[in-house]
């Protein structure tokens, strides 16, 4: 079975897709000026945009992992989760406290989801 690979770097590559099935890389904000709600729609920007190169779309997540650099950002984080989410397809999803590879870094968000 073939291994698709996109936006491939000599760290990670962004999305592997294998049987169907989407993998993301961590999305992470790039305009850190931003607060967690900005930073939280830059993220799942990212992360629509990538499922949908890679044939999927946000109502076909499966599975969903967020990391908070401050547990008590989720109630913000979630205003955005919740009017970005697809109704009747709100995923399994586990929210978590990190401390995330750069300070400024509010969130990061992983995905796997099925092609369409």
């Amino acid at each position: 079975m073939e291994i698709k690979r996109l936006h491939v770097g000599a760290r990670l590559s962004e999305v592997a897709i294998h049987n169907g099935v989407v993998y993301l890389a961590g999305q992470i904000p790039e305009d850190i000026s931003q607060g967690i709600t900005g930073q939280t729609r830059e993220v799942l920007d990212h992360v629509e945009r990538l499922l949908q190169e890679a044939g999927s779309h946000k109502s076909r997540i499966l599975s969903c992992q967020i990391f908070l650099s401050d547990i008590s950002l989720i109630a913000e984080m979630n205003l955005v989760w919740d009017a970005w989410v697809t109704p009747g397809n709100t995923p399994p999803r586990a929210t978590v406290e990190a401390r995330l590879a750069n300070p400024d870094w509010l969130i990061e968000v992983v995905v796997i989801a099925a092609q369409n």
